[in-house]
């Protein structure tokens, strides 16, 4: 029987954001993306900067990095309060379906309950069962009335 695995999930700090963008490379290398490392550092040094903007959480084992999630929070008008977005969800591959993602989780749900947010989204492939499983044992499930996500990007002035 090997040993069970022990994960753990901090608070992001300013000093962390170099172990980050290491982690959101691999992330974005997985489904070919370049990172622009310049702006994902950038990016969490915002975040962490404006707790009001949500969160950042590494996870750790053994004092090394293997994992990270970054909570957006915006308002509602359909819950009357905050709306959790799970931005991004990453486990190393050697650290997946060993219980890293279910550290992370808990650590995100716990803030945002403690903030009192009223929802979590997620976006997930319906292809990733992996992590539709994950999900699913905290509560999140893909909404049953027909609504559709769109998106657009706003150019920059």
């Amino acid at each position: 029987m090997r040993p069970a695995r022990r994960f753990d999930a901090h608070c992001a700090a300013p000093d962390d954001i170099g172990a980050l963008v290491a982690l959101m490379r691999d992330f974005y290398a997985e489904s070919q993306y370049p990172l622009d490392a310049e702006w994902a550092a950038k990016s969490f040094a915002n975040l962490l900067a404006d707790r009001s903007l949500g969160g950042v959480w590494l996870v750790i084992e053994n004092d090394k990095p293997v994992g990270h999630i970054v909570l957006s929070l915006r308002y509602g008008m359909e819950h009357a309060g905050l709306i959790g977005y799970i931005d991004d969800l990453y486990v190393k591959p050697e650290a997946r379906r060993c219980g890293a993602a279910t550290v992370a989780l808990t650590a995100l749900m716990t803030d945002c309950r403690a903030r009192g947010v009223k929802s979590i989204v997620v976006e997930a492939s319906d292809g990733n069962a992996a992590a539709l499983a994950t999900y699913s044992k905290f509560g999140l499930k893909q909404l049953a009335d027909g609504r559709v996500l769109l998106v657009t990007v706003l150019a920059q002035t």
